[in-house]
C-alpha cells in the first residue's frame, strides 16, 4: 500500500501513538506494520471528509469510508476488493478506536459495521484415516540419527498441531520448558490476542513429545541454551514456513492419492481436531476453551465442517 500523505500533523502523531501502543501491546511485527498503515489511509479519508480533529469522529465517517473501500477496486488483480481484505480494514479500525478510547478519549463511537462473511467452503478437514497415515509417515525407517530425529520431531509437530489444536504462530513460539509432563499439560503463552491457556495431553501425545524433547531433540541443537521447542537440523528455531514444508513432505510420503491432493496446512490439523472432537461428542463450549477462541461464535463453524464431513 502506497504512504498517502497526512496534511493533518495531529493525524500523523495519531498514527505514530497507536503503532507505539501495538508494539507495546507485544503484537506481532506484521500487525505493527500492517495496521498503522490502514489508519493512516482511515484518517486520509477523514480529511477528505472534512474531519481535521479526532474530537469530531463520528459513527457516519466510518461507514462512509467503509462504503468507498467496498466500491474501490483491486488495483493488482482488478474486480473487487476481498471480503477478508475488508475485514482486516474493519478490524484495525476497532482496534484503533481501542486506542483512543485507551487515551482517554470522549464520545468515541463504536464501529458499527459487521465483518463480513467468509466462504468456508474451502476449509479443509482430514479424515482420521489421513492422520494416521501422516504419523505412519514419521516412523519411515532411517539409518541416520539426525534423520530419526527429524522424523520424531515431525511426530512432535503433528502432536502439537493435532492432538493439541495449536495455531501455526502458537506452535513456533512454544519452549520446551512450556511443557510439563508430569500433569501432562502444554502451557500456551502466546495464544491470540495474547490470552494463555493450558491444553491437556494425551498419554500418547506426552510420549511423542517426551521422545523428541529428551532423545531427540539435542541431536538438532548446538546450544544448550535454546529454548525453542522446533528447532532445524542447524540448530535455529524453525518458522512456521518450515513447519509448513514438513507437514508438505509428510504428505507426499504417504504415497495415499487422495491425501495428497488436499490442500493443507497446518491450520488444517487444527480444524481437523476440532471436527473430530465434535463428532465423538465433546460440546462446543469445552471446544471452545480447548481451541482458545474468545467466544463460540468462532466455534460455531465446527458444526458445519463436522455434519459436511459426515456426509462424505
Amino acid at each position: 500500500m502506497k504512504k498517502l500523505s497526512l496534511n493533518n500533523l495531529a493525524f500523523e502523531y495519531l498514527e505514530k501513538g497507536f503503532r507505539e501502543w501495538l508494539d507495546i501491546l507485544g503484537y506481532s511485527e506484521m500487525s505493527v506494520y500492517n495496521m498503522p498503515h490502514i489508519i493512516r489511509e482511515f484518517l486520509h479519508d477523514l480529511e477528505r471528509q472534512q474531519v481535521n480533529q479526532i474530537k469530531d469522529l463520528k459513527q457516519s465517517h466510518i461507514r462512509n469510508y467503509y462504503g468507498y473501500i467496498n466500491n474501490r477496486s483491486n488495483q493488482r488483480r482488478g474486480g473487487a476488493l476481498s471480503d477478508n481484505y475488508l475485514n482486516k480494514h474493519l478490524q484495525a479500525i476497532e482496534k484503533f478506536l481501542e486506542y483512543l478510547n485507551h487515551k482517554g478519549g470522549k464520545d468515541v463511537p463504536t464501529i458499527g459495521i459487521r465483518q463480513e462473511k467468509l466462504n468456508r467452503a474451502a476449509v479443509t478437514v482430514l479424515t482420521a484415516e489421513d492422520i494416521r497415515l501422516l504419523f505412519k509417515a514419521t516412523h519411515r525407517e532411517t539409518a541416520y540419527a539426525k534423520q530419526e530425529a527429524m522424523n520424531s520431531r515431525d511426530r512432535a509437530m503433528l502432536v502439537i498441531y493435532y492432538s493439541c489444536g495449536l495455531r501455526r504462530n502458537e506452535g513456533v513460539h512454544l519452549a520446551i520448558d512450556d511443557i510439563n509432563f508430569d500433569t501432562r499439560l502444554l502451557h500456551v503463552r502466546k495464544g491470540k490476542n495474547y490470552k494463555e491457556r493450558f491444553v491437556p495431553l494425551s498419554k500418547t501425545s506426552a510420549g511423542y513429545l517426551q521422545e523428541y524433547v529428551y532423545d531427540h531433540r539435542p541431536a538438532l541443537t548446538k546450544s544448550k541454551k535454546e529454548s525453542a521447542l522446533f528447532v532445524s537440523a542447524t540448530g535455529k528455531p524453525m518458522t512456521g514456513g518450515t513447519l509448513y514444508s514438513r507437514l508438505k513432505l509428510l504428505q507426499t510420503l504417504t504415497e495415499e492419492i487422495t491425501l495428497q491432493q488436499k490442500t493443507i496446512g497446518l491450520h488444517t490439523l487444527r480444524h481437523s481436531i476440532a471436527t473430530h472432537l465434535l463428532q465423538a461428542g465433546m460440546s462446543l463450549e469445552k471446544i471452545a476453551r480447548f481451541l482458545g477462541h474468545s467466544s463460540l461464535d468462532s466455534t460455531q463453524i465446527y458444526t458445519h465442517l463436522a455434519k459436511q464431513t459426515a456426509n462424505v
